[in-house]
């Protein structure tokens, strides 16, 4: 990876970082536990007329639909799939 590129991941990673640690920081000021990630599978625009249904977990992509109403249907529908399973949910 060039390292300029390189260098720009990096400094995201480390925002990332340092919003993590200053949400538990808030959470634990106000003595409670922060909330755990709700939504597990995402959907993103890809083109002016695709979306990708996106699992947050792994960053892989589990479908996708050209239209965004369905697109939604079908992520809740992942969502749902997900929370049967047994430690589906994380």
């Amino acid at each position: 990876m060039h390292p300029s590129l390189q260098q720009r991941v990096d400094g995201v990673a480390a925002l990332r970082a340092r919003t993590s640690i200053a949400t538990t920081a808030f959470y634990a000021l106000i003595g409670k536990e922060p909330p755990v990630q709700k939504v597990r599978f995402q959907v993103k625009t890809v083109g002016p007329k695709a979306y990708h249904i996106v699992d947050l977990v792994t960053g892989k992509t589990c479908g996708f639909r050209f239209e965004y109403a369905s697109a939604v249907d079908f992520a809740i529908q992942l969502e749902e799939k997900a929370n049967r399973l047994p430690g589906g949910a994380q």
